[in-house]
């Protein structure tokens, strides 16, 4: 994703994750905004497998992101079926559809690994599904079965689709991979669709990197450490992170690179110097290479998850 609303309307602050508008901004923001008034958030949680942070409070508004099942938010407001809202987990800013949200919040115990599972009404993947949960939920599981795990909130779910919230895959990239085909979608962050900051940023949670942005410019500067471009693409090696203006992608290896891309409209492989020969022709050049080093949570939390088939 680019950087279109990086200082929009704040001067230096970042507008995608400042919680201001001219009448309200979140409290603590005082003397750095100008609004009208300043009020402290309500927690809330996710409960929807998928849900649209949008730019306005309008169905048609742009999709700039998309908070998941049990992801927690801080609503500043709420008005004719929208709620403003800060997301927790990266801070990004915009409209949530209100009846998405639940003011009872339920801790996790696990996450969903898989890229996406169902949630079955009975103990049984006979049962018609009545909710699609992707990579990444974090769920509550009151019991633990050997086939379904019963859910706090109701509803059952594959349990080999599961895992403890305090665990990570070891390699993000392999995460990333799983994606391959996945069509492209501005905003997105699952099967379903997702951009290329998106997979980065899903694929590096999973891995444990928890403090990973959302879009590629703050990626940039946020992530990992910087690597010398160069001239022959020579010397890189898997997991290194490739910036364009506006774009990223992950290198599998010496040479290839994974991307979601609005040239394939999809997540695809291709050799590095290949797209760095068709982003050139659009005008662009290699803005940065970055190395992600060490991870968000404790090593000793860090532990090989099995990869379960698609759901």
């Amino acid at each position: 994703m680019t950087a279109g609303r990086m200082t929009e309307g704040f001067g230096r602050l970042d507008a995608r994750r400042t919680a201001a508008r001219s009448d309200l901004a979140r409290a603590g923001l005082e003397g750095l905004v100008e609004a009208e008034r300043f009020v402290a958030p309500t927690a809330a949680q996710v409960r929807r497998g998928t849900t649209a942070l949008r730019r306005a409070p309008a169905p048609t508004a742009p999709l700039d992101t998309e908070a998941l099942f049990g992801e927690t938010v801080a609503v500043l407001d709420e008005r004719d079926g929208w709620a403003w809202v800060q997301l927790d987990r990266d801070g990004y800013v915009g409209y949530i559809a209100a009846d998405a949200l639940s003011f009872a919040i339920v801790a996790p115990t696990h996450r969903i690994k898989a890229l996406a599972t169902f949630v079955y009404p009975e103990p049984t993947i006979k049962a018609p599904p009545v909710a699609e949960l992707p990579l990444g939920a974090s769920i509550a599981i009151a019991e633990v079965g050997e086939t379904l795990s019963q859910l706090a909130q109701g509803g059952y779910v594959a349990t080999r689709h599961t895992v403890e919230i305090a665990r990570f895959e070891r390699d993000f990239v392999d995460v990333a991979e799983r994606f391959v085909g996945t069509p492209y979608l501005w905003g997105g962050r699952t099967r379903r669709g997702l951009d290329c900051s998106g997979l980065v940023q899903t694929a590096m949670h999973a891995a444990g990197f928890l403090d990973t942005p959302r879009d590629s410019d703050m990626q940039q500067t946020g992530v990992g450490l910087a690597v010398l471009v160069p001239e022959d693409l020579e010397g890189l090696r898997r997991g290194d992170l490739v910036f364009w203006p506006g774009h990223v992608a992950i290198l599998t290896d010496e040479v290839m690179v994974l991307h979601a891309n609005s040239h394939h409209m999809a997540v695809a492989v291709e050799p590095l110097a290949t797209a760095v020969d068709r982003i050139r022709r659009s005008g662009s050049e290699i803005s940065a290479i970055r190395r992600p080093t060490g991870l968000a949570a404790p090593a000793a939390q860090v532990a090989p998850v099995e990869t379960p088939p698609s759901a």
